[in-house]
């Protein structure tokens, strides 16, 4: 009967102490990863994918620029700054995956090469055609309408931070349009349909925003 005994607890202990090792040596799970490395990205793309994402790197930029500006005023309509930093958070990763995509494709963004070349050209067709591509990018902000944001306080930056982010979400969702109809790359294929989807409930969103001020 002893003897019984003591074999009994002795193969629990060895079960017990088998499956804390087993559970210690499982790996921990990982948060997803938004950005895919060069070696995942698709190679397969064509010139409208190239100057698409090119294009939207730089309109996202802008996107982030115009709640910075707004997220720094302090009389600010609460659904209006929490509008923003969703915008904030969404595009921050995004400009990130799409300046992967044009590092694996060997490719620069308008932000470095289009810019650089402005820098330094000399005035000839091929720095106006870069010209001309980035203002192909639709609902762009100029200069000037940054600094009447950046100038406006209360409920008139509200209001004029909504009116901008209209037209420039209406500007993304068109160049989208445009470029599922044009490009190739199934990644950018998929950002496109995802711009098109959120941007376009943002709009929504922004428009009753806009009758409730």
């Amino acid at each position: 009967m002893t003897k019984n005994l003591t074999a009994s607890i002795g193969a629990f202990a060895l079960a017990a102490t088998l499956a804390g090792c087993s559970s210690a040596e499982e790996p921990a799970e990982s948060a997803p990863e938004t950005t895919q490395s060069a070696e995942e990205v698709s190679a397969q793309h064509n010139e409208a994918d190239v100057d698409y994402v090119s294009g939207m790197v730089m309109h996202h930029q802008q996107a982030v620029e115009m709640s910075d500006i707004l997220l720094e005023k302090d009389d600010i309509e609460p659904e209006v700054t929490t509008l923003a930093e969703d915008i904030r958070e969404a595009q921050g990763p995004e400009i990130e995956q799409m300046q992967a995509w044009l590092d694996a494709w060997g490719e620069e963004s308008a932000s470095e090469g289009d810019m650089e070349g402005m820098d330094h050209g000399d005035g000839d067709m091929e720095d106006m055609d870069s010209m001309e591509g980035m203002s192909d990018m639709e609902g762009m902000m100029s200069e000037d309408d940054l600094g009447e944001l950046q100038d406006a306080t209360g409920t008139e930056a509200s209001r004029l931070f909504l009116e901008q982010m209209i037209a420039h979400h209406e500007g993304a969702v068109s160049s989208a349009e445009d470029h599922l109809e044009n490009g190739e790359n199934p990644d950018a294929l998929e950002l496109s349909e995802s711009i098109i989807s959120d941007q376009q409930a943002e709009i929504d969103e922004m428009e009753t925003m806009l009758e409730e001020l």
